[in-house]
């Protein structure tokens, strides 16, 4: 009986192994055909948490690469973060701007927040004009898209008609339609469950 089993390891083993060479050959194939490089324009978008913590993370691995990443916050400025104070350390690969009042619920002020936009968004461009950045994070870009604080034409073509090697993210609930098409990878985060929902506020190093 003992024998029969590590037979039937064996040869379990041996499928596997098999199985995976196959897999290996036709994923090498597949990376073969795969031979140019771009800039990208990537959005995350959508209901569920996690849109600027996954850009974030891309441009924690731009620093890895040694390179140089612009990040403005839109919306976002009235507190505190943990991915500033994180970023401000490493002042030669990362330029981080949070330039937003607060949450238009709070701030109340249309003029000032478009003008908060506006000036968010003029940093942008001068990032993304500018060849020592090889990253712009544009941060809940989306939302003042959304509120008209920003004129969308304008947006996309400063974004279309950056340099080739150029990557920017754009973050944010809402993405415009027209921003979709014109991205190159869009990932729509959806919400399964939220702690806010049953009674739990936000939380220093899981929501800021």
């Amino acid at each position: 009986m003992e024998l029969e089993s590590e037979v039937q390891v064996a040869d379990s083993d041996a499928r596997h192994a098999e199985k995976m060479r196959k897999k290996q050959t036709a994923q090498a194939k597949i990376m073969a055909s795969k031979t140019r490089e771009k800039g990208l324009l990537v959005v995350h978008t959508g209901k569920g948490k996690g849109k600027t913590s996954a850009a974030l993370g891309m441009v924690i691995r731009a620093i890895g690469h040694g390179m140089k990443v612009g990040v403005v916050q839109f919306v976002k400025g009235a507190m505190k973060t943990g991915e500033k104070t994180v970023f401000d350390a490493f002042p030669d690969n990362v330029e981080f701007k949070p330039m937003g009042d607060g949450f238009t619920w709070n701030t109340q002020d249309r003029t000032g927040d478009i003008a908060a936009a506006r000036a968010g968004w003029d940093e942008v461009k001068r990032m993304i004009a500018d060849p020592a950045y090889h990253m712009v994070l544009a941060d809940e870009l989306n939302i003042v898209l959304r509120y008209d604080y920003l004129p969308l034409d304008e947006v996309l073509a400063v974004l279309t008609a950056r340099d080739e090697m150029k990557h920017v993210i754009v973050t944010g609930r809402n993405a415009p339609e027209a921003l979709i098409e014109a991205a190159d990878l869009v990932t729509e985060m959806t919400m399964v469950k939220h702690p806010f929902r049953s009674g739990v506020k936000a939380q220093a190093g899981i929501e800021f």
